[in-house]
């Protein structure tokens, strides 16, 4: 079951699942300094806000959940199904890898993502000691990164998918989410004859579930123990950023997991 906390003015979304030996939190879009229209807790660096101001929401969210911001490692998201292994934390002048998939076994290391509609997918194998963040919108769905990121898993530290507890996290619900035929076309011939159960049509209009489609991944996968936080982001914009209720102006919320040490 998924529930709020709210530490400092910092207000965040967790996970019963991961129970506690994983640090992790979906960031809402409370308790920082960012202006409108990035009110108020912006990680997002490429969508207008200062520097300084993302920085200091960064460094907010971390002392939340009690992790140094020298733990992070993040990546530059493409929308893709790539995956990134951090055996360390990333230097500040370190490039970021191109990527959408996070995986650690390091304590020492804090998966960090941004997100503004996109699924924020967090995965726990607790049998052998790995964290995994990922990020799919539309095309990362299609793509197969849920798909992706539990293989990567599986073949980097041995993970059995049984063993694989996760996480979806507020995304754009399937009410908000319409599409067009190119995207239609894509969902089915990513998911074939279950691909009637992602779409819907409503008023001559095809909406696309993505929370349901990447559970369904997530269960081709082998994965069994799956928490959808069934929470749009469209909405609730009290709590979230939305790209596509905001028409491109807003923010970017985080998402931060890790292994407690």
């Amino acid at each position: 079951m998924a529930s709020f906390h709210e530490k400092d003015g910092v207000r965040y979304l967790s996970f019963e699942i991961f129970g506690d030996d994983v640090i992790h939190g979906v960031f809402t879009r409370r308790g920082g300094v960012s202006p409108s229209p990035w009110h108020s807790l912006n990680v997002g660096g490429t969508v207008g806000d200062v520097p300084e101001r993302v920085r200091e929401n960064r460094l907010r969210a971390f002392a939340t959940l009690g992790r140094d911001p020298a733990s992070l490692f993040d990546v530059w998201q493409v929308h893709s199904a790539r995956a990134v292994h951090a055996d360390a934390p990333r230097p500040p002048e370190t490039p970021h890898h191109k990527a959408d998939i996070i995986l650690t076994d390091r304590p020492e290391v804090t998966l960090f993502m941004r997100f503004a509609d996109c699924v924020p997918i967090l995965l726990y194998d607790a049998r052998k000691g790995v964290v995994g963040l990922a990020h799919a919108g539309w095309l990362g769905t299609v793509r197969g990164a849920a798909q992706a990121a539990v293989r990567a898993m599986r073949e980097q530290y041995g993970s059995h998918p049984a063993d694989i507890v996760a996480a979806i996290g507020p995304s754009i619900g399937p009410d908000h989410y319409e599409v067009g035929q190119d995207v239609v076309a894509q969902v089915r011939g990513a998911f074939g004859n279950e691909a009637g159960g992602l779409l819907h049509a409503r008023d001559g209009r095809v909406h696309f579930d993505l929370w349901e489609a990447n559970r369904l991944q997530l269960e081709r996968e082998g994965v069994e123990k799956i928490e959808v936080a069934r929470i749009c982001t469209a909405c609730h914009l009290e709590d979230w950023y939305s790209h596509r209720a905001e028409k491109g102006r807003t923010g970017r919320f985080g998402a931060l997991i890790a292994l407690r040490g």
